[in-house]
């Protein structure tokens, strides 16, 4: 019980922290920009999706010990294995609905990459509202 409550009191500072951390608004392209000036921008996308990843897998630890307290509190044991293949599931959609918008950007392999990222970070940030939704 101690545990449980520790990892959750640590989950919510970590959650804190990471919050707002970076967005894809301080990643800055120009119309005209250079080849040097796309790299930096999609090394900004890169490290925004980074610090989202951070956050949603926060998110999803605190949920797992929020429903396995559930689960021992209650001994409703379906929770788990559903939010388990929500998760799985949500992660196929991510990567297929980015991929269809990268695929139709080739062959400019730079225009594929930052659609790419771009999708990913607006769908980390759509889930991650998701998971905050209280229980």
């Amino acid at each position: 019980m101690i545990k449980n409550n520790s990892l959750t009191l640590l989950c919510a500072l970590i959650l804190l922290f990471t919050e707002n951390a970076l967005s894809m608004d301080d990643c800055i392209l120009d119309d005209k920009a250079t080849t040097n000036e796309a790299k930096k921008y999609i090394q900004c996308l890169d490290r925004n999706i980074a610090n989202l990843k951070r956050t949603q897998k926060t998110w999803i630890n605190k949920l797992n010990l929020d429903l396995e307290k559930i689960q021992e509190d209650t001994g409703n044991t379906q929770l788990l294995p559903i939010f388990t293949r929500s998760l799985t599931s949500h992660t196929r959609f991510l990567e297929d609905s980015c991929r269809w918008r990268y695929l139709q950007k080739m062959p400019n392999a730079t225009q594929a990459a930052i659609v790419y990222k771009r999708c990913e970070i607006l769908l980390l940030d759509q889930y991650i509202a998701t998971l905050k939704q209280p229980l």
